[in-house]
């Protein structure tokens, strides 16, 4: 694994852009200078950010969501695991 976030992300398990391991991390957004905590999925090269509209959700119980455009930055809340296990110290 890196230390850069992938380029577009979402927290919804039936997006192509789901991906488990990297959520586990922690991911932090910036959007237009201000960190966010509430974002279900964004994308770094096309600048937007979606959020849950509220406690609104579809008729398959899945949250609302609004597009937001702007500036967008992440990163990794917490380091790469390294794998101590395999080490032996005696």
């Amino acid at each position: 694994m890196t230390d850069t976030p992938p380029d577009r992300l979402s927290i919804n398990p039936d997006s192509p852009y789901f991906d488990q391991a990297l959520l586990e991390r922690g991911i932090g957004i910036r959007f237009k200078g201000a960190e966010r905590k509430d974002v279900e999925e964004y994308s770094i090269p096309d600048g937007w950010i979606r959020v849950a509209l509220g406690k609104k959700v579809d008729r398959k119980g899945r949250p609302l969501t609004l597009k937001l455009s702007g500036e967008v930055e992440a990163w990794f809340e917490r380091p790469a695991a390294t794998d101590e296990a395999t080490t032996d110290e005696g």
